[in-house]
Order: C-alpha cells, then structure tokens, then sequence
C-alpha cells in the first residue's frame, strides 16, 4: 500500500528520513514530498541576543527550524568559537525548553541539553514550562517562525512568565509543489493514506490534492502528524481518519496501520 508523506525529507548528512524507513519497515511503499521552503532572517540579531546568556531565564524551541537558524549563525568561525569558549557552557545552566525528539535532537547538535521533549505539542509544553518556571523571572527566549502559534505564549502570559519572541524564519510554498503532486499522482496513482505534517501543509496541498483525487477523496485515509494539523485539516473540511499519538515514525505507522485496519508491524528501535 501506498503512503503520500507531505513533508521535507531529514537533513541528508542525517541518512534516511525516519518516516520513510519506519512505514517501508511496515511494509508500505511510502514517498515523500517537500511542501515548504523557508527563508532565514533576522540571523545577526538572533546570535547578538544568544551573547547574553545572562539576560534570559532558558530557551524555548517549537520548531527544528528555529535551530536551524542557530545553526547557520554557527557556521561562521568567529561565532562557533565563541559558542564553543563559552556560550553553549552558560546556556548549559539554563533550560532548553522543546517540543518533541526532532527538536530535541537538534538542540543537541548544538550541544546544549533539551528539556520537554516528550510533550508532543506547544501546549503540552505550555503546561511543562508552567510547572518549571516561576512567574516574574528572566524572560525565556523563543526564536520562532512568522506563522507561529499564539497558543504558547498565550499560556505562558497568562502564568506571567515572560517570553521574549524572535522572528528567524519565514514559511512559503516549496517552488516544484505543484509539479511534483502532479508527477506522483499521474505515475504512482492514488495512495492509501496521505500524511499532512503541518497546519501550513494543509493551507498549500489541499485544494491541489483534492483537484487530484477527484471522487476518489473519500476513499483516502488522511492522517495528521498531531492534534495541531488535525485541527487544521479538519476546519478545511477533511477530517483526519488519523491522528499520531505522539509526532513520531512509530506512532504514525502504527495510526495508520489502524486506520486501514491491518495487523500492526514490529517497532522498529
């Protein structure tokens, strides 16, 4: 069976992309396609406010693309050396606040030590950063995307514990979109399941995919990375048959081997 992953494949230094090797590991002949491009900015003052350490209570991070920013700002010798010397130890005696494994293992790539990662979503994670955190202290930083969610800081306000937001990337339509669901569909045919992985992935796929499948719409099980994108999905008018437990390949597979009602597969470690 097949499965449409609309998504940006894993950093190719990393090796396969996890999703792909847990659902072919599941036996389905899974395909991936990137939905989005984004566009660093901002990268002078985010590193300019990462040489004060001092002035913040901890980081937060929602997004694997927030460290990607860090990381470009890193590529330069001058300032990986003074993350090495210094920086990277000083944030070390603060929380590093994340939203799941993907970030989680970023943040350690960088070398600093994340916090949360298991909540899954910004508002699990809300909850976790309230029960850490006293009101009134240090502002937490929060390198963060243009279309962000209001539902972190929201929380946190209302708790009074004080976020600093910095915008470091901009979110569009990746430019061979549209050609390459053109190419799937009219070679692969229609898949089984089709996986959306984020609320801007519904805004640029959908009304594409559905011109694509036509009738055959109804017979799709669409499935959503975590309640965030089903919420999405589901006020566009496709309700997920499929929602992960958790933002992981194995919860994935396993919600969509439910929805298509076949016998589960091995977890793969």
């Amino acid at each position: 069976m097949k499965v449409l992953l609309l998504k940006d494949p894993k950093d190719k230094d990393s090796g396969p992309d996890p999703y792909i090797k847990e659902l072919q590991a599941c036996g389905f002949e899974a395909t991936l396609i990137p939905v989005l491009s984004f566009e660093f900015i901002s990268l002078e003052g985010l590193f300019e406010k990462l040489c004060h350490p001092e002035s913040y209570g901890g980081l937060v991070f929602t997004s694997p693309r927030a460290l990607e920013a860090i990381k470009i700002c890193l590529k330069e010798n001058s300032k990986n050396e003074a993350w090495s010397k210094c920086l990277k130890q000083m944030w070390n005696t603060k929380p590093a606040y994340v939203v799941g494994k993907a970030t989680a293992s970023l943040v350690e790539e960088i070398g600093l030590i994340p916090q949360g990662e298991k909540s899954g979503n910004a508002e699990k994670l809300a909850e976790y950063i309230c029960s850490r955190e006293k009101p009134n202290s240090s502002a937490l930083l929060f390198p963060c995307g243009a279309l962000k969610r209001e539902v972190l800081p929201t929380v946190l306000r209302e708790k009074g514990i004080a976020l600093e937001n910095l915008t470091v990337y901009q979110t569009t339509q990746h430019s061979d979109l549209q050609e390459s669901l053109n190419s799937y569909f009219s070679q692969q045919g229609i898949p089984a399941s089709i996986v959306f992985f984020s609320p801007s992935g519904v805004k640029f796929c959908l009304q594409h995919i559905q011109k694509l499948l036509g009738d055959f719409s109804n017979s799709i099980k669409f499935a959503a990375i975590g309640p965030t994108t089903a919420e999405a999905m589901e006020a566009a008018g496709i309700p997920a048959s499929c929602t992960a437990e958790s933002p992981t390949p194995q919860d994935l597979a396993a919600g969509i081997q439910k929805a298509l009602h076949l016998q589960n597969c091995s977890i793969s470690k």
